[in-house]
């Protein structure tokens, strides 16, 4: 990738952060009618799904969406992780969101399940995103959902310990450093390579890869790439921070995550790869912090990333589905994209943002717009589910010693296919 002609791309990418989902204002009028919508005895004609937290990012909206629609909207923060969880058991039952959020990789299952309604979506509302972000709401061809948010991972690191200035650009310099820094109790560079959530940023950069795609462009999930020559070189690279103790056994398995997240906010590690999400607690600890894009590998490759896209979509159970699907519209739009990031920090998708001074102004979306132009979907088959596990599985193993990482991968890929195939046996 080109970083000059990237870096707009980046940004936009970066942008995926901000668009909430809308739908139309009633049956008979898709112009903005002012009647009343159905709302079966309830208080309000739609509910909407938010994030812990974030609903203020939409407050404004939703009010003017209330007033120019004569409806009423009830809003319900829940868990972002959670939503599509609920929504299986909640939509059924008649007591579901019309409108909720949702993580791009889970909208394969989600469509295959039958939650999601097919949104009406032109040309002309498709082109107000950036093409990642939109990629990320299309199954078949038909569209979902619309980009509320983009993240992905970089490189959070304590300038109280190395200045900007010092700061190493290579994963090898990283490693060099940790080597001086290490001592048991502090450390240099820190990552949960024992995840394929962060490994894929090593493994994909020699060649590694975890579905290649047909001809359409549609993810393949007979074609897996996680166990060729590039991945296996890059589970060897990975395996030399841990056999060399630089990452401490605590930060594998499980609870590594909460080991990591504690040795940065303790100023006891100089870098971590982590994501937007910890940029409240890391600055509530106090951490004078600084983010870059992730370093570059040994070959002269960028590290890659998974990009994940928050979207709002609209539930098949919805009684107001066409207004459930204008209000989608209206929260994603350019203007309340920008209002939300204002609010809640997320990177909005819009292009038209990229280059927005709120935008540009914070450290943290200037670093997820670099990395982003470098990073990849997570993707959005239903067959993604059976990689998560076996690949982690197989990575510990590594980590701890307890396997070549050759013998490992190739474990973890023979069962990926394994499952796949029985999922498909029982449709």
């Amino acid at each position: 990738m080109k970083k000059s002609k990237k870096l707009l791309g980046i940004v936009s990418v970066l942008a995926l952060s901000l668009a909430l989902a809308g739908c139309g204002p009633d049956d008979s009028d898709s112009g903005g009618s002012k009647e009343k919508a159905s709302s079966d005895n309830k208080d309000y004609d739609l509910l909407v799904w938010e994030d812990v937290e974030k609903s203020a990012g939409s407050k404004d909206a939703i009010a003017k969406f209330e007033e120019e629609h004569n409806v009423k909207i009830k809003v319900v923060e829940k868990t972002y992780a959670q939503q599509i969880e609920d929504l299986r058991l909640d939509g059924p039952a008649g007591t579901g969101p019309d409108v909720f959020t949702m993580p791009s990789d889970q909208i394969g299952t989600a469509v295959t399940e039958g939650l999601l309604k097919e949104l009406n979506v032109d040309d002309s509302t498709k082109s107000i995103y950036t093409d990642v972000a939109m990629q990320s709401q299309i199954v078949d061809g038909k569209v979902y959902g619309l980009p509320k948010a983009v993240e992905t991972t970089v490189l959070f690191y304590n300038k109280d310990i190395i200045s900007e200035d010092q700061l190493p650009k290579t994963l090898d310099e990283w490693y060099d450093l940790s080597k001086e820094l290490t001592d048991g109790t502090n450390y240099g560079f820190l990552a949960l390579f024992d995840q394929i959530y962060y490994a894929q940023g090593v493994m994909s950069g020699y060649g590694g890869y975890i579905f290649g795609k047909d001809d359409s462009g549609a993810y393949n999930p007979n074609d897996i790439g996680l166990n060729n020559e590039g991945a296996i070189e890059a589970a060897e690279y990975i395996k030399k921070f841990y056999q060399d103790k630089l990452f401490p056994a605590g930060i594998i398995g499980e609870q590594g995550i909460n080991v990591l997240d504690s040795l940065f906010s303790e100023g006891k590690a100089a870098a971590v790869i982590s994501g937007p999400w910890n940029v409240e607690p890391y600055a509530s600890a106090g951490i004078n912090y600084g983010v870059t894009e992730l370093p570059l590998l040994p070959n002269g490759e960028h590290m890659s990333s998974f990009i994940g896209v928050k979207s709002y979509n609209v539930s098949s159970y919805s009684k107001n589905p066409e207004l459930a699907e204008e209000l989608v519209k209206f929260l994603a739009n350019e203007e309340n994209s920008r209002t939300r990031f204002e609010a809640t920090k997320e990177v909005p998708a819009v292009k038209a943002l990229a280059e927005d001074p709120a935008v540009t102004a914070s450290e943290v979306a200037q670093a997820v717009a670099i990395q982003s132009q470098y990073a990849e979907l997570t993707p959005n088959i239903p067959a993604m589910n059976q990689v998560w596990k076996p690949v982690d599985a197989a990575l510990q193993t590594i980590a701890t010693g307890k396997a070549q990482p050759k013998d490992a991968l190739n474990q973890a890929v023979e069962t990926i296919k394994g499952q796949i195939e029985a999922n498909n046996a029982s449709k």
